[in-house]
């Protein structure tokens, strides 16, 4: 056993789970994430990410000059499944990680994971093709989602059923039996295969909705937070391990994020060039302008009081959220291991995932949850309207 409980054989079967649900991109970087070693790495946090405004809260705090010291420069990962693997086998202590696949970590896999926080709301979308004009006109095609396990998946299942339509895995889409197939792929790959029409449709974190926007390759049918208000797509993550060894570190680290979300909120075109400058994000600067600060028109809300279209920083991780979320996870359908699910109780989920210390002392030192645009009770009830 490793010094943490982790033989290697248990890290070997979690990369072959992770690659099995997150498709088969990402297999090198798993390998790699598996193979390195993992203890030498100067005592610092150290924080990997995926290249998507996700993410921003993470980068404009390092940009900043924030993170704790020893922490080095963020990390960039190509694919979720990689991301986690890295997570996993402690190739980095902290990451923005999608909250459904949180809940699989650590249910699935055992792993001590924790959720400090959510790093934001909104902030993705069903972008289709430009012949696309209904939903029902995806009945009949492939569909991409970037991870079995994540709000995309679920949101876009819901809305799937919400018109009539049933989503499949591993089934060839039929137009006269209104089925669409789901598939995962590297979000990078999402606008070339819809500039080439071997999909549908792609939901997926932002800038690549913008980008399939700008280049007029498709266009933003439904913003995912026109059916679940608000919704935490990626949490800032930690380990147990981290937070009993380092725990100043991450507080630190939970301060610079919530300070970051502020700056951000504030100056968002400001953010899209900082993103731009130091290089953290590979799109090009108009995309992520675009992305931070999308105007309502010309996008059909369904919501516009809710401002789906608006990605959101805002760090309180709402227990009502992890519980609908769990229940939500039950009713999706994806293609791997979901026996997790039938031994965990949506209600409790919260409890044992979830440590927001460290959020709670960095929204205080902010000025305190009104600062974030946040009800000083820290309570809402979730409102999801796929119809």
């Amino acid at each position: 056993m490793t010094g943490h409980g982790w033989s290697r054989r248990h890290v070997l079967l979690g990369a072959t789970t992770l690659a099995a649900a997150g498709g088969l991109f990402g297999v090198a970087d798993l390998a790699r994430s598996a193979t390195t070693d993992s203890t030498d790495h100067g005592g610092g946090l150290r924080v990997g990410y995926l290249p998507i405004t996700d993410a921003a809260p993470l980068l404009i705090a390092h940009s900043a000059g924030r993170y704790p010291s020893g922490a080095g420069r963020p990390v960039l990962f190509r694919s979720w499944a990689a991301l986690a693997e890295a997570f996993l086998t402690r190739q980095i202590d902290v990451a923005h990680l999608l909250m459904p696949m949180a809940v699989q970590l650590r249910y699935a896999l055992g792993s001590g994971i924790r959720v400090l926080g959510w790093n934001h709301t909104n902030g993705s979308a069903l972008t289709v093709a430009p012949h696309i004009e209904d939903l029902t006109d995806l009945a009949g095609t492939q569909v991409a989602i970037p991870f079995w396990w994540s709000i995309h998946n679920i949101v876009v299942q819901q809305l799937l059923r919400a018109h009539g339509l049933k989503p499949v895995v591993r089934r060839r889409a039929s137009r006269s039996q209104r089925t669409v197939e789901l598939i995962v792929m590297s979000p990078s790959d999402m606008v070339p295969a819809l500039a080439n029409r071997s999909i549908g449709a792609y939901t997926v974190a932002d800038p690549f909705n913008a980008v399939a926007q700008i280049k007029g390759i498709g266009r933003i049918h439904t913003f995912l937070g026109d059916v679940w208000r608000d919704h935490a797509c990626c949490a800032l993550v930690t380990r147990d391990d981290v937070i009993a060894e380092q725990p100043a570190a991450v507080q630190t680290l939970a301060d610079a994020v919530a300070g970051a979300q502020l700056r951000i909120t504030a100056e968002r075109s400001a953010a899209a060039a900082a993103l731009a400058a130091g290089s953290y994000l590979p799109q090009p600067k108009p995309a992520l302008q675009l992305a931070l600060t999308y105007p309502t028109p010309p996008y059909p809300l369904r919501h516009p009081q809710w401002r789906p279209q608006q990605i959101g920083f805002r760090p309180f991780p709402y227990a009502d959220f992890t519980r609908r979320l769990v229940e939500a996870m039950g009713e999706t359908v994806v293609d791997g291991d979901r026996r997790f699910l039938d031994h965990i109780d949506p209600s409790g989920v919260h409890a044992e995932l979830v440590d927001d210390t460290f959020i709670r002392n960095a929204m205080t030192s902010h000025g305190g949850p009104q600062a974030f645009g946040l009800d000083a009770g820290l309570t809402r009830i979730e409102e999801v309207q796929p119809l």
